[in-house]
């Protein structure tokens, strides 16, 4: 399209006083003709839905078409595929470091292999770019030759202005010399209106100058008019075109032609200008209505797309206490990740400030977990370490015959394994079998030899049974010192010998499901009494001395911190232990049970700590 003929386009066509019969209104209509973008150009500056390549090597395959084929490299498809490329590439990599890390392998160790492909993409790249800056060269020697051409034609058609009988003479070489204009095109932008509005001064002047016969000016104005309805015609057919885009480029093409035919009789030019101007006008709000559409689907990526950065960043920001917590966040932020790439773009001047807001928040994620693993590994090490020392000390056992003596020395390597920390549980699980494997061993032996004690053990079991229904049989009204009662219980049950080992786990879990049951409903009512008993003899500790209460107070606040530490250290402990076995059920259970008797504890201090602070109160009220 001839750049000149751009600035009367679509929005602000040119008024029927543009037929060339009005030289004095069609100086006022140049004159005040604004200068702006060409459809074109503004069209160029608003990303089109474009195929979407699955693969790198699709887009290698476009890119090396247009580098070595004979069509124009356009910059806004390039610029395209080379984000499509990197977006991939970029996927690619995150894929292979993220297999990498999984695998267990050292974030510090991790190299980025070279890619064939890439290096291929940007060398092809590089053809393009020396290709593109050909044509540009090529282009602009072009419009500045149209440039000189275009004023030796006004030059021409200036010297022809001189009297009618010149312009009579010379109509066809004028005729001649407007066809050449027409032929050429481009010229460079600043030079555009200025060169048009001359252009069109001087074919005023010489039209004005004309003194063609009625006949032959009749017949030059009918054939514009067939030209231009039929321009029109194609013009009202556009708006049944489903290609919006392709109809708006149609379009220009149109007004293209329609500016460079003549004018028409008068009486006929604001009739089929506003034609032409309606039909226009539907395809140009068409054309801006689809753009709309695809700004405010950018606009709604563009909202998603930074709720997912708020939620990573969240994530990012939340405390991760050990591996199980990192594993969940990374299992999360991977979720949003994929959700990430399910999103279409945001608008051009956002699309990449947003995508590396949430990769920064995914990176400092990533970063930090890849540290703290790091750190871990070491601690790892030494666990391992120390349970394989345990387990040699263990098999240097599971053979001897001195079974008391043997049995407390394999008792107390168990309890020591039960006090190193974590290893990486695939390892751990392996290390307790083998560990399990020749403790069993010994204990299986010493049951063999020792079968002659059966009948203790099922005297045993008797007795702990009888405990059990003791246990049972406790309610809330049995008296004040019910955990009293309970706690001798518990100590009897602890102090009676082995039992048959079949009837062990079922013994276990009675005398457990009653211990809960006792907990659950008596330590509540204990606790309560306790703290009426504390209030109510508070006024006796008060009347001791003016510092009772505060050292009352005190030594309450020293059990109160005592308490807390004793929790700390057995939940700690929790967070070593392996459940996978049932011994290690069993004692995770235990210590639940201990954590949760403590804690109870705790809540009491602290309630008395607050029955002493109203106290205090009230007394100096």
């Amino acid at each position: 399209m001839d750049s000149q003929e751009n600035a009367p386009m679509i929005g602000n066509a040119v008024s029927p006083s543009e037929e060339l019969g009005n030289s004095e209104v069609m100086n006022e209509e140049v004159a005040s003709q604004p200068v702006e973008e060409t459809a074109e150009e503004e069209a160029s500056q608003v990303e089109t839905p474009r195929k979407v390549y699955e693969t790198k090597a699709e887009i290698l395959e476009r890119i090396r078409d247009i580098a070595h084929g004979d069509e124009s490299p356009q910059k806004e498809e390039v610029d395209y595929l080379k984000t499509a490329f990197y977006k991939l590439h970029i996927a690619e990599r995150e894929a292979s470091f993220k297999a990498y890390l999984d695998g267990g392998g050292d974030p510090e160790q991790y190299q980025i292999t070279p890619d064939e492909m890439e290096e291929a993409f940007k060398a092809e790249m590089g053809i393009i770019k020396e290709k593109r800056a050909k044509i540009f060269k090529e282009q602009e020697a072009e419009k500045q030759a149209n440039l000189t051409k275009k004023l030796e034609i006004i030059e021409k058609i200036k010297s022809m202005v001189t009297t009618p009988e010149e312009a009579n003479k010379g109509y066809q070489e004028f005729k001649a010399l407007q066809q050449q204009w027409r032929e050429i095109k481009n010229v460079p932008a600043e030079k555009a209106n200025e060169l048009w509005r001359n252009y069109q001064l001087y074919v005023e002047q010489f039209y004005d100058m004309l003194r063609l016969n009625s006949e032959a000016r009749e017949y030059d104005f009918r054939k514009n008019k067939e030209q231009k309805e039929r321009l029109c015609e194609a013009a009202e057919k556009l708006a049944d075109e489903p290609d919006v885009i392709s109809a708006f480029h149609q379009l220009q093409k149109l007004h293209q032609e329609y500016r460079e035919i003549g004018p028409v009789a008068k009486e006929d030019r604001e009739e089929i200008w506003n034609r032409f101007k309606a039909a226009s006008t539907i395809i140009n709000k068409r054309h801006q209505q689809h753009f709309e559409g695809i700004r405010a689907k950018e606009e709604e990526n563009l909202a998603r797309k930074t709720e997912l950065c708020e939620k990573v960043e969240a994530i990012a920001a939340e405390e991760n206490k050990g591996s199980g917590d990192w594993e969940k966040h990374t299992k999360q932020i991977i979720e949003l990740q994929t959700e990430w790439k399910t999103i279409g773009f945001a608008p051009q001047k956002m699309n990449v400030k947003i995508f590396e807001r949430f990769r920064a928040a995914c990176d400092d994620f990533f970063g930090r977990k890849a540290e703290y693993f790091k750190t871990l590994k070491d601690a790892f090490k030494e666990n391992a370490d120390k349970k394989r020392a345990l387990i040699e000390k263990a098999k240097a056992l599971q053979d001897s015959t001195e079974w008391k003596s043997t049995a407390d020395k394999l008792i107390a390597l168990q309890k020591e394994w039960k006090t190193i920390g974590m290893v990486p549980k695939k390892l751990g699980d392996q290390l307790w079998e083998e560990f399990l494997g020749a403790c069993n061993k010994f204990f299986e032996a010493r049951k063999a030899a020792g079968a002659g004690q059966h009948s203790e053990e099922y005297a045993n079991l008797e007795k702990k049974r009888e405990v059990v229904e003791k246990l049972k049989a406790i309610t809330e009204e049995t008296g004040e010192d019910i955990q009293k009662e309970v706690q001798k219980l518990v100590e009897e049950y602890q102090s009676i010998g082995h039992v048959p080992f079949k009837e062990k786990d079922k013994l276990y879990e009675e005398y457990h499901a009653a211990l809960d049951r006792l907990y659950k409903e008596l330590n509540i009512s204990v606790a309560k009494r306790r703290l009426n008993n504390f209030k109510q003899n508070l006024k006796q500790v008060a009347e001791r001395g003016e510092n009772a209460l505060d050292t009352e107070r005190a030594r309450l606040f020293r059990q109160y911190e005592a308490l807390k530490q004793e929790i700390q250290t057995y939940e700690n402990n929790l967070g070593f232990l392996n459940a996978s076995s049932k011994k290690g059920s069993s004692l995770i259970d235990e210590m639940n049970r201990k954590v949760q008797k403590l804690k109870d504890d705790l809540n009491l201090v602290k309630e008395k700590i607050k029955a002493i602070d109203a106290e205090n109160k009230t007394q100096q009220g």
